[in-house]
């Protein structure tokens, strides 16, 4: 896990080698060990790290087989690629990376189609071509912009950014108030590559789309027979996931929600390592807030683990609010990305990598969502859409809410794989994986996701809509599982839901925010000062302040140039 940035194919290497050096100055937090930077031809390339396999050689820029790697990510299955093709003698050092170079000189392109990981990277080939890649999740992140003088490209979009910043589209704002995150697109000017791209630069030129990694890109195996059967399978094909995602020569823990995704992850965790797993749980001392240390910690109890309670508090709300803002170059008003910031900071004194429980619900159909689009319309059912929310925005949220069906369009054989389908398109890296690499990189933790895994997703893909939902829950297959080898998690019981009390802490300060944020610059780009003073004013729009207040925070930092600590006293005054 680290910061990557460069310029390919430039003229003026002076002018490109400066640039590269401001872009990974801005990249430092997600490699705290140590920055390199290297000349390769009329290419430069700088590489932030946080050390995590091989500590001593696996310093990048990487050299090997006459070609040059750089990524920011994890190749979990270089020890099974080390040993088919027989690269061990051919292996100077004991990084994930190293064998691709290997790869590439036998195979060329073909060879991104067997990495199994979560990564951004560019290798440039013995044979002179130059490439980007992203996985095929979109779970590390990988923007790029064109220069007049060669192709810039680094892990976050900030220091990619044209100065000064081109005027925020209106969309940005849209979707934020009507999704709670940005659908695709640009972000701060800049473009990202598309979850499983494989992009070419030649002649300083930026060739997109040369061709997409598919997320299980061997054949699909055949659907289980039975129940039993499923149950049998999903066990070997979660526990050989959770056991290469723990690959790593720092210490290693997860967050634990109390939920079902995080109870298998724990479990899995407590049966391949001999020594107690160190486990965080955040929780809420608000009255009728939404809280599972509890059952975490039955969880924890029942297998063993060095759990870790974590509390949340309405200073912590302030303090950390402005700071998300600031990371979320991409913006996203899930209010998850709070306690996620929170975690990773208790976390990061004891751990360097976390394993979460992202991707369980897209890929085993755990949303009530999903449910609803399997029902008749008589019967309350409708698709699995984004209706708009936020009423500062009247009738524009339907534009938003048109852009989201435009980009999750697919044809997935089944109204549930199609559902399914969409959030793996939008919600997982718009959200919930931009959510988790900004949170935790910002204080150079690395997260990892067992069940975003090229076999998890081929095994989930065989699997009948019977054993993902069945009745009102869903889930069902992983329901099954964990009742065999974790009752404690209660995996058939009514699920809590995460809630942080977000609206609980801003009620008090209502009166004082509406005039803030509606004379916030970008607030009125897309909403009228009165639309914004009514919902401070209305507790039953209470649930749309949050989604505003955020927004003028975001904006303040990403496009008013202000810090962190700026937009709080600009926008929200002294606490």
């Amino acid at each position: 896990m680290c910061g990557i940035a460069g310029v390919l194919g430039a003229r003026n290497l002076e002018a490109a080698e400066a640039l590269t050096r401001r872009m990974i100055a801005g990249l430092v937090h997600r490699g705290p060990d140590g920055v390199r930077i290297e000349r390769v031809g009329p290419h430069v390339l700088a590489h932030a790290r946080l050390s995590i396999i091989d500590l001593e050689g696996g310093w990048q820029p990487l050299h090997a087989a006459g070609a040059t790697v750089i990524g920011n990510g994890e190749i979990y299955n270089y020890v099974e690629l080390r040993e088919a093709f027989g690269l061990a003698d051919l292996l100077a050092t004991g990084s994930d990376f190293e064998p691709l170079m290997h790869l590439y000189r036998q195979e060329g392109p073909a060879a991104f189609e067997r990495l199994r990981g979560m990564y951004g990277l560019c290798l440039i080939g013995a044979d002179g071509r130059v490439f980007l890649v992203r996985d095929p999740f979109g779970i590390k992140p990988l923007h790029v912009r064109q220069l007049a003088d060669g192709v810039a490209f680094a892990s976050e979009p900030a220091v990619l950014a044209p100065q000064p910043q081109p005027p925020m589209d209106a969309a940005v704002g849209e979707d934020l108030l009507t999704l709670g995150y940005g659908v695709g697109g640009p972000a701060l000017g800049v473009e990202s590559l598309d979850p499983g791209e494989i992009a070419e630069v030649a002649d300083g030129r930026l060739i997109r789309h040369v061709s997409a990694l598919p997320r299980t890109p061997a054949p699909r195996r055949p659907a289980p027979a039975t129940e039993a059967a499923a149950v049998k399978a999903l066990d070997a094909v979660l526990e050989d996931s959770v056991k290469v995602h723990q690959r790593s020569d720092v210490p290693y823990g997860l967050f634990l929600s109390g939920g079902i995704d995080s109870s298998i992850i724990a479990t899995l965790m407590a049966r391949l390592n001999a020594r107690p797993v160190t486990a965080f749980t955040c929780g809420f001392d608000v009255p009728g807030a939404a809280d599972e240390r509890r059952q975490a910690e039955a969880v924890a109890t029942a297998l063993g683990l060095d759990w870790r309670e974590v509390r949340f508090t309405e200073d912590d709300f302030w303090r950390l609010a402005p700071l998300v803002a600031g990371a979320l170059d991409r913006p996203t008003t899930d209010y998850a990305c709070l306690p996620t910031l929170k975690l990773a900071e208790a976390a990061r004194g004891v751990l360097t990598v976390v394993l979460s429980g992202e991707g369980g619900d897209e890929l085993f159909a755990g949303y009530g969502r999903y449910r609803r689009a399997l029902r008749p319309r008589w019967l309350g059912g409708r698709p699995a859409a984004p209706r708009a929310r936020c009423s500062v925005l009247a009738d524009r949220g339907e534009a938003a809410a048109a852009r989201w069906r435009t980009a999750a369009a697919n044809d997935a054989p089944t109204p549930l794989a199609r559902a399914q389908e969409a959030d793996i398109r939008t919600w997982l890296p718009d959200d919930l994986l931009l959510k988790l690499d900004r949170c935790l990189m910002a204080v150079g933790l690395e997260g990892r996701t067992p069940f975003l895994d090229r076999e998890v997703a081929d095994f989930a893909a065989s699997l009948p809509d019977r054993m993902k939902v069945r009745g009102r829950m869903g889930k069902w297959i992983l329901r099954q599982w964990l009742a065999e080898h974790c009752p404690a998690a209660a995996p058939f019981a009514r699920k809590q839901g995460f809630t942080v009390p977000v609206a609980h802490w801003i009620a008090p300060r209502a009166g004082d925010l509406a005039p803030r944020l509606a004379a916030v610059e970008g607030v009125r780009q897309i909403a009228s000062p009165e639309a914004v003073r009514a919902v401070f004013a209305d507790d039953a729009l209470a649930g749309e302040r949050w989604p505003l207040l955020f927004f003028a925070l975001w904006w303040t930092i990403h496009h008013a140039g202000a810090s962190p600590a700026e937009a709080m006293a600009e926008v929200v005054g002294v606490i």
